[in-house]
């Protein structure tokens, strides 16, 4: 029996990856929430990696800023807003394989799960195929974002941090005061701090998004 829908095996061989193991293809697609031995966690691990250095080759080549402004725009590059962004536009929600509760609870829309599951494809291309041709689907799937506007503003954290630097103030201190919500739809709470200046707190769905809701609002606040 076929580890993956006909649907699924054409739209994956669509976006160009090389579809031989099934199984695989299927651990990348398959949320926790199924209770199956195998879901995405472990490839998803490889897939961040590849896709951090297949977008950081695209820059390097495309872009003669500096190591800073090309950092800036890798961490925005890679973000789970971003890789979620490009799982929805390649139609990645009606391939993901959730458990009841998880899709009644809306995880088929969550950016936390189409981020992951986009990085966790690239991490079963990396399986198949090998890092030059998943590289290849990397630069083709990003190149909207590459050429965009994506981390060409400058960072809130690295505003904050420039500014609080500036008025000789203390860097920026950040805590996390709350973690709420089911994995597929979590919800954190962060605190940000200046020494003698004063204090905000924000939220987001991961805990880096919450810091930068926190140091936008701070600088909104108090720069």
């Amino acid at each position: 029996m076929s580890a993956l829908a006909p649907a699924t095996r054409a739209w994956l061989e669509g976006l160009g990856f090389a579809v031989e193991n099934e199984s695989l293809w299927s651990e990348a697609l398959t949320h926790g929430s199924t209770g199956e031995a195998r879901d995405y966690q472990r490839l998803e691990f490889l897939g961040d990696r590849v896709l951090g250095l297949a977008v950081a080759e695209q820059l390097y080549r495309r872009n003669h800023g500096s190591e800073g402004e090309l950092a800036q725009r890798l961490n925005a590059l890679v973000s789970r807003q971003v890789c979620a962004a490009v799982a929805r536009e390649i139609g990645a929600p009606d391939h993901v394989r959730l458990g009841k509760q998880a899709r009644d609870d809306g995880a088929q829309g969550s950016d936390n799960v189409l981020g992951d599951v986009m990085e966790a494809l690239l991490g079963a291309g990396m399986i198949e195929s090998g890092f030059a041709a998943t590289q290849a689907i990397v630069h083709a799937l990003w190149e909207r974002q590459v050429a965009g506007i994506a981390g060409r503003s400058k960072h809130p954290k690295s505003a904050l941090q420039e500014w609080a630097a500036g008025n000789r103030r203390k860097p920026p201190e950040y805590a996390l005061v709350e973690r709420s919500g089911p994995d597929h739809a979590a919800q954190f709470t962060v605190r940000v701090g200046v020494h003698n200046v004063g204090e905000v707190t924000a939220s987001g769905p991961s805990k880096q998004d919450a810091e930068t809701a926190a140091a936008k609002l701070f600088m909104e606040t108090y720069g």
